[in-house]
C-alpha cells in the first residue's frame, strides 16, 4: 500500500513523478473531491467497463460511484514513466474485495499537473 504524506495542490505540483504519491493518496481514501481536483476539464475517465470522455463535475461523480460501491483498502503503485510534458502510472486497487488496474496519464505544462486519462479496470 503507498503511504502518500505529499500533499500538493494544483498551483505547486511539481512536473515529477512524485504527484503519483497523492493521487495515490486520495485512492486509498477513496475521496473523489480531492481527486478530482487534479481532472483536466475534459478527461477521459473508464471505470470498469463503461465511461468516456467527460467534465471534471461529471468525471468526479463517476469516481464517487465507484468509491461507493468500492470502498478502498489498498493501492500500489507498481509502473511510472514519461517525458517531460506527460506522466504515466499503473497501479493496483484493491476495492470492495477486488482487485482493480489502474492506469493514469497526467499532463504536464507551465508546472501545472492534470490528469487527463484515469481507467480503473477488472483484472
Amino acid at each position: 500500500m503507498i503511504s502518500a504524506t505529499l500533499g500538493f495542490g494544483l498551483a505547486n505540483a511539481q512536473p515529477g513523478f512524485d504527484v503519483f504519491q497523492t493521487i495515490s493518496k486520495y485512492l486509498v481514501q477513496g475521496n473523489s473531491e480531492a481527486l478530482s481536483a487534479w481532472f483536466a476539464p475534459d478527461v477521459d475517465v473508464t471505470v470498469i467497463s463503461g465511461g468516456g470522455n467527460a467534465s471534471r463535475s461529471q468525471a468526479e461523480q463517476i469516481v464517487r460511484r465507484f468509491f461507493r460501491v468500492y470502498t478502498p483498502q489498498s493501492f500500489s503503485l507498481i509502473h511510472t514513466a514519461g517525458r517531460a510534458n506527460m506522466k504515466y502510472a499503473l497501479g493496483d486497487l484493491t476495492a470492495g474485495g477486488e482487485t482493480f488496474t489502474v492506469t493514469i496519464f497526467l499532463s504536464c505544462k507551465d508546472e501545472k499537473v492534470e490528469i487527463q486519462q484515469l481507467k480503473i479496470e477488472r483484472i
